[in-house]
């Protein structure tokens, strides 16, 4: 067989094992929420934990593995994966939990940006590397499938520590054919580490992130929120400058000036903010309103990821011959529109004949936007330094999804709240109301002990996805119109090194 595959075979495992940690995790969030005792916001930082840790991390490691080797920075990553998810098995706390998820997130920034880089210099030729990326997407697509079904079959069959335990032998399987198929290859040419652009990065994406993921605990306006963005204005700010004044910067902050790096970022961005948003939601509605299992959960979700794997590959073949402007404005406007479909839901919605095509539509929208965007975003870039360019669309990745987890989680917990405030007020004791509005695992065990509680949750809980949902659909239809606008045509001349280099001078 010859080595290409196998190297894509490998990377593709590789993004498999962070993706499927992604989906088990949240397949189990109810679980944990009556197991642990924890509370919607202990929910929201047992996904975002991994995500702040990533985001803040994975500029930093895509320039660290262009400079020190690929090949051993999957295997560090992978490893500390695997051994990070053992522990995290065996704590009996959600505090100690969320500690983990962020060592996790650590090694998932180390191992996604190197799993495109790794692609990006083994496949030089652009129509042999859209395709290449398409079938990565592909495997991105099968793990948000394969996570639902795992953890729910799991979760059907054993305790919740076992969504853990199940990501080890994965991990150890990547890393084994990373020694036997993945050449070492490393930029030769990339200077001593620039350690103020390193040190100014983490310290912006991770105060970025820690204020959006807090934002909804201490209030949007609140000072506590507004001091944290305004803080990370200023590193951002300052990293900015550093960068365009080092003679061998870490990212070379002019490539924002090419419209196919920076607008495709920017769909990344979006895209993911709309699929963690509705991964949050949606797995509730099925197992809270629904009142299916886990594993009947994972199934149900299974339209969505098979319509990623499909639309990556065909997104990839479509990117060249279109080119990113119609691909991508396609698939954000398939996402938009999906998602104000499902906004629409009710309790009793048929799952086979609404349901699923929500889904499927969904599904098409974000693998069209991913693949191509993610394809626009590495031919700016040289194989050599495919490193740093493969963390920025991770890290516009990870800050899209977090900011879908928090933005969309802080209305619908706030909507939900309130409403089931309203609906309950005077029929249950004060104590019980409080703790059913702060968490949805509460209010769904106090509707099986006192009647008439179920119809005012499932109409709250509504009220919230509706919203959410809402939310996400028109933010997607505007990101449509701003794609068909900035991201350039199939006949688009990109700007020529000296051009952009004219181009930073004007801006300085």
């Amino acid at each position: 067989m010859p080595r290409k595959p196998l190297i894509l075979v490998t990377v593709c495992l590789a993004a498999l094992t962070i993706n499927l940690d992604t989906t088990i995790v949240n397949v189990a969030l109810p679980t944990l929420a009556r197991e642990l005792d924890a509370d919607t916001n202990d929910l929201l930082w047992v996904v975002d934990g991994y995500n702040l840790a990533f985001a803040a991390l994975v500029l930093a490691m895509g320039s660290l593995s262009d400079r020190f080797g690929r090949r051993p920075a999957l295997l560090l990553g992978l490893g500390g994966f695997a051994a990070s998810s053992a522990v995290a098995a065996l704590v009996t706390d959600v505090e100690a939990l969320i500690a983990l998820r962020f060592v996790m997130g650590v090694s998932a920034a180390l191992i996604f940006p190197t799993t495109l880089s790794i692609i990006a210099n083994t496949f030089t030729e652009r129509r042999e590397r859209a395709g290449a990326l398409g079938i990565w997407g592909a495997a991105v697509g099968m793990g948000v499938a394969l996570g639902p079904i795992t953890g729910g079959f799991l979760l059907e069959h054993f305790t919740w520590p076992s969504v853990f335990w199940a990501l080890i032998p994965v991990a150890v399987l990547a890393m084994a054919m990373t020694v036997a198929f993945v050449p070492e290859s490393r930029d030769a040419s990339v200077p001593a580490i620039d350690k103020p652009g390193l040190v100014l990065s983490i310290a912006a994406l991770g105060t970025l992130t820690w204020t959006i993921i807090e934002g909804p605990e201490h209030g949007w306006t609140s000072v506590t929120t507004l001091t944290g963005f305004a803080v990370a204005a200023v590193l951002v700010a300052a990293f900015v400058a550093v960068e365009r004044a080092v003679e061998h910067p870490m990212l070379d902050v002019t490539l924002f000036l090419d419209r196919r790096f920076s607008a495709a970022c920017g769909a990344v961005t979006i895209a993911f903010f709309a699929l963690f948003g509705f991964i949050f939601l949606i797995t509730q509605f099925v197992q809270f309103v629904r009142d299916y299992s886990a594993l009947g959960t994972g199934t149900r979700i299974l339209p969505v990821a098979i319509s990623i794997a499909v639309a990556s590959i065909a997104g990839a073949r479509l990117a060249p011959l279109l080119g990113s402007k119609a691909v991508v404005s396609t698939g954000l406007a398939l996402l938009g529109s999906s998602f104000l479909w499902i906004s629409t839901l009710e309790v009793d919605v048929s799952y086979a004949a609404t349901i699923v095509p929500q889904m499927v539509l969904m599904g098409l929208g974000l693998g069209l936007v991913s693949t191509a965007a993610t394809e626009s975003i590495l031919q700016v870039l040289p194989p050599a330094r495919a490193g740093v360019g493969s963390a920025v669309n991770d890290a516009t990745r990870e800050l899209g999804g977090t900011l879908g987890v928090a933005v969309v989680g802080s209305l619908f917990a706030s909507l939900y709240g309130d409403r089931l405030a309203s609906l309950l007020d005077g029929r249950v004791d004060p104590t019980s109301l409080e703790q059913a509005r702060e968490s949805v695992g509460a209010a769904d065990a106090l509707a099986a002990q006192v009647p008439g509680v179920t119809g005012a949750f499932n109409d709250a809980f509504l009220d919230g996805l509706s919203a959410g949902c809402t939310l996400i659909g028109a933010l997607c239809l505007a990101a449509a119109v701003v794609a068909l606008l900035a991201l350039p045509g199939e006949r688009y001349d990109p700007l020529s090194e000296g051009e952009l280099v004219d181009a930073a001078d004007a801006v300085r």
